[in-house]
């Protein structure tokens, strides 16, 4: 892909991907929205590449952080959802499955930990929000994220699964045009 296909190919999916963060007013969208604005990215990483993959998150992150209304969101859009899926690329590069799936399941963690700690003490997250009947649930939180992680990756696959048999022909023909 030229040059100019990359930028014009990343400006598109950048700017979806930041519609979407933009959407994170509505409360059912904390968590899914950035998730889905991550995904976006995998046209991007599969038509042009990991590296541009890397800067269109880079673009959409900092963009994020300056107009998405919703904090937790932008938190998770740069703490996990929006670089995921280009470093899923790497990842399953991985040639031992067992390998590739404790790597995943360790930044998720890492992941998601610091996302509660930035939250915390940055954001002014008030801890009691994750304490029910006295009890602070945020381990059960976590357990059930993992859980949630593994459904995501395996969606994230058949999404590329379908990408790959419905747009890469057409967005290869768009953007490969009439070589001279």
């Amino acid at each position: 892909m030229r040059p100019s296909g990359k930028v014009a190919l990343g400006g598109v999916f950048g700017a979806l991907s930041l519609m979407f963060m933009l959407m994170t007013f509505f409360p059912l969208g904390t968590y899914a929205l950035p998730a889905i604005a991550g995904a976006l990215l995998i046209p991007v990483v599969v038509e042009a590449g990991v590296k541009t993959g890397w800067m269109v998150y880079g673009a959409v992150a900092l963009l994020s952080l300056l107009v998405a209304p919703d904090m937790q969101a932008k938190v998770m859009f740069i703490a996990f959802f929006g670089y995921y899926p280009v470093l899923k690329a790497l990842l399953e590069r991985l040639r031992r499955r067992a390998v590739e799936w404790l790597v995943k399941l360790g930044i998720f963690n890492l992941s998601m930990v610091l996302s509660y700690l930035v939250m915390l003490f940055f954001f002014h997250l008030d801890p009691e929000a994750f304490v029910i009947g006295g009890v602070n649930v945020a381990l059960l939180f976590l357990l059930a994220g993992n859980v949630v992680f593994v459904i995501y990756d395996m969606a994230l696959g058949s999404l590329v699964t379908m990408y790959f048999r419905v747009l890469h022909p057409r967005l290869s023909r768009l953007f490969q045009g009439n070589r001279r």
